[in-house]
């Protein structure tokens, strides 16, 4: 099968944003809606038919497979049930469950009655879901009897804001407080007019931990949807009717993204599973629903290959046509190891909860640089730039560290920070969106990512990105994971200090601690390898799978922590 983008070249020579809201349907006079186009543009083609959602519960690898005729009809059954409610549009619905298929029937039924959905991850705590719930009002909260009871009942009544929590499981019996939303949605019609809304019409709210305080909330509109399509068939390469695998659970913006929404413009079949991670489960998954495309996040990468080539080999992979990784940069290591194993690279790519959708990437029909982020997406300009006191300037010379920035017109750029009007026009310089990372652009037009701005390491006048001192030491057989920052140090400004975690069978003992900084020292010399090494067990990270550099230097450094809430460990 050919790639949807075979010459990356010309196609961004010819590409414009309004030659992409012609691949979509639109319901007329410019008016559109998200669900729309995920569904109801479907129902008189022979897409209709097609499984949607193939569903594998927590204790069954038995698919129960959903079509798009069917998923439609739920999906309109709940925008009915938020209509009898009297919910209207505009208001906010938030969405806290874990990956069941109502739980998609919920989202796309709040798009289609015009309200703003918001995705919660189902293993926050209490206090980081009711901090959302006080930022962003919502009228109603969707979520399981389990995860009300654990983390919500003992303050929902205290909230000014919350109308109606909706229970999307099977119940015997609606707690206090609550109503029994599959009952609701099982009595209500099957028919609904979705809404046509403005493209600046919000759609989405995202929240992004901030480093320090409280979180951010990125407002999307129903335009994001060309990015989300056009991304989808030509980054991800999604052909109709191909088995595609988001591993990232709703909670966070990929799994709304391009684990809804992409997929579904596109015509393609979700795998969706509910249970966590599980190297035998994953492999059996990619074999016997035979997946395409696959998209995943860089610590499953790594776990995966912690636990060697036996697995894999032992399994039919034939069917994967495409492998993509999102969530932190991809070590070298990681691509090389899916080509040599899997017999395909992984291609990262890089985008942000505020882009809305993929800003840079590897693509099937250009040569894969491990360690790359790629290059821009058709219709993203994207640049290196230094601040000034004036604004910023563009760095034009190959290969010089600058802060990433994107020139505004992409139509998934968040349209604000709830209530931080200030924060989000601080965002920008001119028609330039400042992304807060520092990468360098080489001679060919590819980026590489070199870290947060705020986790740059600055020692004796060198500018010292972490994610490749981390690359470097991911390279050691022994190596699980590592995070690096920096730590004050009174003749060098900062130091380099590393955690690592390493995979079983290795001692962490004070001959492979020396044998780590001999490696990193002869390859990345003495004035960037780590001056320290510390081993942990585990490292924090998010349920993104990004390891938490932040946290590691506040704890370091006795510092406050800052926001926590998407922290991994934080679960039930």
């Amino acid at each position: 099968m050919s790639a949807n983008l075979p010459d990356y070249e010309q196609f961004c020579s010819n590409f414009s944003w309004d030659q992409a809201r012609q691949e979509i349907a639109g319901m007329g006079n410019g008016r559109l809606n998200i669900a729309f186009e995920a569904l109801d543009r479907h129902m008189d083609t022979e897409t209709a038919e097609r499984t949607a959602i193939r569903f594998l519960a927590r204790d069954s690898e038995t698919p129960v497979d959903i079509s798009y005729r069917a998923l439609n009809e739920r999906a309109n059954r709940f925008a009915n049930v938020l209509l009898d409610l009297g919910v209207k549009p505009g208001e906010r619905v938030y969405g806290l469950a874990h990956r069941i298929p109502d739980l998609y029937a919920a989202v796309l039924g709040t798009l289609k009655h015009g309200c703003v959905f918001t995705p919660l991850f189902s293993a926050f705590g209490p206090e980081p879901i009711r901090q959302r719930v006080e930022i962003g009002e919502p009228a109603v909260l969707v979520t399981s009897k389990r995860l009300y009871q654990k983390k919500v009942a003992d303050w929902v009544a205290e909230t000014s804001s919350v109308r109606h929590v909706l229970l999307i499981d099977q119940l015997d019996e609606a707690p206090a407080g609550t109503l029994d939303a599959t009952a609701l949605m099982d009595a209500a019609s099957g028919d609904y007019a979705t809404r046509d809304m403005a493209p600046e019409d919000p759609a989405l709210l995202h929240f992004t931990s901030g480093t320090t305080g409280k979180p951010k909330g990125a407002l999307h509109v129903h335009d994001a949807v060309i990015t989300h399509h056009m991304t989808g068939r030509y980054v991800l390469d999604m052909h109709p009717g191909d088995i595609y695998w988001c591993t990232a659970d709703p909670g966070w913006v990929t799994g709304t993204s391009y684990g809804i929404i992409a997929p579904l413009t596109n015509g393609v079949t979700m795998v969706v599973d509910e249970a966590e991670f599980d190297a035998e489960r994953w492999y059996r998954i990619l074999q016997n629903q035979k997946v395409a495309l696959w998209y995943t996040a860089p610590t499953a990468i790594r776990m995966l290959i912690k636990l060697g080539e036996e697995l894999p080999r032992a399994h039919d992979l034939s069917s994967l046509r495409f492998m993509a990784s999102v969530g932190e940069p991809l070590n070298p290591e990681a691509v090389i190891w899916g080509q040599k194993v899997l017999g395909l690279p992984f291609h990262d790519n890089w985008w942000q909860t505020e882009t809305g959708g993929i800003m840079i990437s590897n693509y099937a029909a250009l040569e894969v640089r491990p360690g790359s982020m790629g290059k821009p997406v058709p219709g993203v300009e994207a640049a290196v730039a230094r601040r000034t006191e004036d604004g910023i300037e563009l760095i034009d010379e190959p290969n010089e560290t600058g802060e990433l920035v994107l020139k505004k017109g992409w139509p998934s750029m968040f349209r604000g920070y709830l209530h931080q009007e200030e924060k989000y026009r601080n965002s920008f310089s001119g028609d330039w969106y400042l992304t807060g990372d520092l990468a360098r652009r080489d001679a060919d037009g590819y980026f590489w990512f070199i870290g947060r701005d705020d986790d740059v390491i600055k020692s004796s006048g060198h500018l010292i990105g972490p994610f490749e001192v981390e690359s470097v030491l991911l390279e050691h057989p022994a190596v699980a994971e590592a995070g690096v920052i920096g730590v004050p140090d009174e003749v060098a400004g900062e130091t380099v200090k590393a955690f690592v975690s390493l995979k079983p069978g290795y001692p962490p003992d004070e001959a492979l601690r020396k044998e780590l900084m001999g490696q990193a020292r002869k390859r990345l010399g003495p004035a960037v390898a780590p001056r320290h090494i510390e081993f942990r067990e585990d490292l924090p990270r998010t349920r993104s799978g990004k390891i938490m550099r932040r946290l590691l230097r506040a704890r370091e450094l006795g510092l406050p922590e800052g926001d926590t809430s998407t922290l991994e460990g934080n679960r039930e």
